[in-house]
C-alpha cells in the first residue's frame, strides 16, 4: 500500500514527520535510486527507500521517560563538556527528545525513535498539554495571573501567547509555586512571560506531557514506558507498538 514518504520515514524512527519532510526537501531521500520529492508516495512492499544513501531500516520502537536534571542539555548536539539527555539513557537505538527544556529547567522529557508519536505530541494542531510546576519570586497578585491566563504579547514575537491555566499552589520562603498547564511550546516562553509580568522564574519543572507524568522519577532517573502508556499517548491517532522482547527498565544514571 502506498503511503507518503514522510510518514514511512517517521515510522522508521529517523525523525518526526516534519523533520522527515525536511530530509526530502534537502534531497537526502531516494526511492528506487531516484531523489524523492515532497508529496511523493511509496510502497514498502516493492519500493527501495534510502536516506543519505543507506537503505531504510525499521528499528524496534523505544519510549523512555527521563527526568532531565538542571544543567543537562536537551539537544542531542554536545555543548562543550555538558551532558546531553542522550548521554543519560544507555540504548543503542537512535533516540530523539520530545519536548525540550532549556538548560536551567528540569523535569519530564520523552526520548523515542517513534517518529509518528513525536509528530502527534509536538505538532501544534494536536494541542498536546504540557504541565509545569513553576517557582516565581515573591507573591503574584490576581491581575498578574489573569494576564498570563489570557495570553500576552512577548518582546520576542508579535503573536499573543495562547491562553493557559495558571493556579497558585504553595508558598516557599516568601516565593510562590504555580501550576501552569499549556499546549504552546515557544522557546523560553514561561520564563519570558514571568519576566514580562514582573514574576521572575526561579525554578521550572515539567511534570506532564499529554497523558504521561513524571511520577516518582528523580533527577537523572529514567524508565521505559509500558505499552498501555504508549497507547494512551497516541490517543485516537495511534496503533499498537511492536511487541518487545526485553523487559521494561528503570535505572539511575
Amino acid at each position: 500500500m502506498e503511503e507518503r514518504l514522510q510518514k514511512i520515514l517517521a515510522r522508521a524512527g529517523v525523525g518526526s514527520r516534519r523533520a522527515c519532510e525536511t530530509f526530502i526537501v534537502e534531497g537526502r531521500v531516494a526511492v528506487n535510486g531516484r531523489i524523492a520529492q515532497l508529496g511523493q508516495k511509496a510502497d514498502l512492499a516493492k519500493d527501495k527507500i534510502a536516506l543519505d544513501g543507506a537503505p531504510l531500516r525499521f528499528e524496534q520502537f523505544v519510549h523512555v521517560a527521563l527526568y532531565k536534571p538542571r544543567g543537562v542539555v536537551s539537544s542531542l548536539e554536545p555543548q562543550g563538556d555538558r551532558q546531553t539527555v542522550r548521554d543519560l539513557v544507555p540504548f543503542a537505538e537512535r533516540l530523539y527528545p520530545v519536548g525540550r527544556l532549556d538548560l536551567e529547567s528540569e523535569g519530564l522529557i520523552l526520548l523515542t525513535n517513534d517518529g509518528e508519536l513525536t509528530d502527534h505530541l509536538t505538532h501544534p494542531r494536536f494541542e498536546t498539554e504540557k504541565e509545569y510546576r513553576v517557582l516565581i519570586a515573591g507573591a503574584p497578585d490576581e491581575k498578574q495571573l489573569e494576564a498570563w491566563r489570557r495570553g500576552v504579547v512577548l518582546p520576542s514575537g508579535e503573536k499573543r501567547t495562547a491562553p493557559a491555566q495558571v493556579m497558585r499552589e504553595t508558598r516557599e520562603r516568601g516565593d510562590t509555586w504555580l501550576r501552569v498547564v499549556m499546549h504552546e511550546g515557544r522557546k523560553h516562553e514561561i520564563r519570558e512571560i514571568g519576566r514580562l509580568l514582573g514574576m521572575p522564574v526561579l525554578r521550572l519543572i515539567r511534570v506532564r506531557i499529554g497523558t504521561l507524568k513524571v511520577g516518582d522519577l528523580k533527577p537523572g532517573q529514567w524508565r521505559e514506558l509500558q505499552d498501555w502508556e504508549v497507547r494512551r499517548l497516541r490517543g485516537a491517532e495511534g496503533h499498537a507498538p511492536p511487541a518487545r522482547t526485553r523487559p521494561k527498565q528503570k535505572r539511575d544514571t
